[in-house]
């Protein structure tokens, strides 16, 4: 008797070890028994079965499958559970006015190989396309996502996170969002998100206290990654006048690394604020912009912002960046735009702004907002090039060092001053040691105006604003590391080695 139950406990155990393959298609029968020979047929099926770690659920590629799949599910990290296609292409998931993927409470779930779509945010879709909630070790790749209300790509509070190859377009409120716990920032935490594109998500037609049409936006989090993903066209159906959207951003968030981007002809909504290129909004800490391309959005190529209510905002770095002729539309009219809602400096602090290059033909380089109060600002080694203007705004108390400053109308004309050393002795800016380490020159750049690069895989190519021949801009700013402590990394926008006496994004061609 004692050898049968122990027989038995074995058969038990090793059917548990088994993993189970199950495929649908739109030519299989519910009655089926989901083989590959015998599949099933309509994914309400799917959400009935008994899924364990190791299983797979296979859906046929090319075939469009009406309704919505919820999970609540445990894989392992040995074997997780698959959601793919398989045959030819990808498979199609209808889900008209509902979500169509649900994670919730579920670890370790690969899907791949998919694509979502919602029946448009204004005709009757009122959903996030794919929403993980509560989730850990989920990798969402290679997935198309549109036609829903909500944002494409929808996480809130998870854990240890993989998003790669997500094109996530046609949306309401965001491409992708992150969201986690209000006021907690480690609720979300461990999120990578690469290779993935947010174009034309125009705005949420409900949303009407707050922004929406953002491309990629997280908040609430800690530990982000967005590497090598793009964002376009979005934000111009916002439904409301205020607060807007923002190609790639992030609030109340800490650790966030943003790099190697794309953010260009972002919108808002006439009369309202922001539509820029990328963003450090209210909360952020500890974060870094770098090595990205913004051009052409109606709001800032690169914001840098403290809003009311937020937690103290600090120790954040924007370099290595290139903006072209943003703040084209919105109240911005610049192409880096410091405000702070908070009106306290005590909430607003420490940000090293260095090694961009900031060309704008049509507005001004920087502009500081009349609620900008601030402390321990830095911008060093920076191109600085407006039209007409340089600054808009109250600079403050900001240390400006090694900067090359050029206006395309006056040579120079910052503040209403037109002389470059009487604005330096005016201000107290520029100078090293008492003597005058900013430049007033135009640097001999490669090309300058390109608004046509969008191959941001390969976005370390982008050569136009290399220095081309002999300029002083290539050897008189200051070494970072030694004089202000500052640890600028290894390498410049194009990805070669950093060369501390540089001035701008880029190194000689």
């Amino acid at each position: 008797m004692f050898l049968k139950l122990f027989l038995y406990a074995i058969l038990i155990f090793a059917a548990c070890k088994t993993r189970t393959s199950y495929y649908f298609s739109l030519e299989g029968d519910d009655k089926n028994d989901g083989s590959i020979q015998h599949p099933l047929k309509t994914i309400r099926n799917l959400n009935a079965l008994y899924l364990k770690a190791g299983d797979t659920i296979f859906l046929k590629g090319g075939e469009n499958f009406n309704g919505s799949i919820f999970l609540k599910i445990n894989g392992s990290a040995q074997k997780p559970i698959v959601l793919a296609s398989y045959g030819n292409g990808r498979a199609i998931i209808n889900a008209g006015n509902e979500t169509a993927i649900t994670l919730y409470q579920s670890s370790y779930i690969n899907i791949k190989n998919i694509i979502c779509k919602g029946v448009g945010r204004k005709n009757g879709n009122t959903k996030p396309g794919i929403n993980v909630s509560d989730c850990n070790d989920i990798n969402i790749s290679n997935v198309d996502v549109s036609g829903f209300q909500k944002s494409g790509l929808q996480l809130y509070n998870c854990i240890d996170t993989k998003i790669d190859n997500i094109n996530a377009h046609d949306n309401g409120a965001a491409g992708i969002s992150v969201e986690g716990k209000l006021s907690n920032k480690r609720s979300s935490r461990n999120i990578y998100i690469t290779n993935c594109t947010a174009v034309n998500n125009p705005g949420d037609p409900t949303k009407l206290d707050n922004h929406s049409g953002n491309g990629i936006i997280v908040g609430h989090c800690t530990n982000v990654v967005i590497d090598h993903c793009l964002a376009t066209n979005n934000g111009w159906d916002m439904p409301r006048i205020g607060n807007g959207p923002v190609g790639i951003w992030c609030y109340e968030a800490n650790n966030v690394i943003i790099q190697h981007c794309i953010s260009y002809r972002n919108r808002t909504s006439p009369g309202a604020a922001d539509g820029g290129g990328f963003d450090f909004d209210g909360g952020t800490t500890n974060s870094i912009i770098q090595y990205c391309l913004s051009y052409q959005n109606q709001g800032s190529g690169y914001c840098i912002f403290q809003y009311w209510g937020a937690s103290p905002w600090h120790n954040n770095i924007v370099r290595f960046n290139i903006s072209i002729d943003d703040g084209l539309v919105s109240d911005s009219r610049a192409g880096v735009y410091v405000w702070n809602s908070s009106k306290d400096a005590a909430q607003f602090y420490n940000c090293d702004v260095y090694n961009n290059t900031i060309y704008n033909s049509q507005q001004a380089a920087l502009r500081f907002s009349e609620t900008s109060r601030r402390k321990n600002f830095r911008f060093c080694n920076n191109i600085f090039i407006g039209k007409d203007s340089l600054i808009r705004g109250d600079k403050g108390i900001d240390t400006f060092l090694a900067n090359d400053w050029w206006s395309m109308e006056k040579k120079f004309n910052a503040d209403g001053v037109y002389d470059f050393t009487a604005w330096i002795k005016k201000n107290n800016v520029e100078q090293l040691n008492n003597k005058i380490i900013g430049l007033n020159v135009l640097p001999p750049f490669k090309d300058t105006g390109d608004t046509t690069f969008t191959d941001v895989k390969n976005i370390s190519n982008f050569n136009s604003y290399k220095i081309i021949g002999a300029s002083p801009v290539t050897h008189a700013g200051i070494d970072l590391p030694a004089l202000l402590k500052i640890n600028i990394g290894d390498k410049d926008f194009n990805g070669k080695p950093v060369n501390k006496k540089y001035m701008g994004a880029c190194t000689n061609e």
